[in-house]
């Protein structure tokens, strides 16, 4: 994960089999997979101005796993307060992540503080864009 973004995790108590309504004899779910899997979902959404997902932007702020609940929490910015997808944005966040297997809820928060910079994109978005 780079280092401008957050993630806090609360220890799983379902596996993978009960997530599902199977029998309980597999493996716990791992709460790093489901990280993992969460990244993934949020790295096929794109600002339709901007070549680069949105993780890899660095608009992603912080994660919070609640394995009890299975619920999400996301904090995310835009790259301007302007931003003509300002209203859109955070509904596609949320169905990306509703998406993937083992979350029943999610909850996105549009933030501005502290304000994006460019200094929070990855190198790979860095090298997407020709920064370099």
């Amino acid at each position: 994960m780079s280092e401008s973004n957050q993630v806090n995790l609360v220890k799983p108590a379902y596996t993978a089999a009960n997530l599902h309504g199977q029998a309980t004899d597999t493996e716990p779910l791992s709460v790093e997979d489901l990280e993992h899997q969460i990244i993934a979902a949020l790295k096929t959404v794109y600002d339709p101005e901007i070549p680069v997902d949105i993780y890899e932007l660095g608009l992603i702020y912080h994660l919070d796993i609640n394995m009890e609940t299975r619920h999400v929490d996301v904090d995310m910015t835009l790259t301007a307060p302007g931003c003509p997808v300002a209203g859109s944005m955070p509904e596609w966040v949320r169905e990306a992540v509703a998406d993937v297997p083992g979350v029943e809820s999610v909850n996105v928060e549009l933030v501005w503080e502290p304000p994006w910079t460019m200094d929070r994109m990855s190198m790979r978005a860095k090298l997407e864009l020709n920064m370099f």
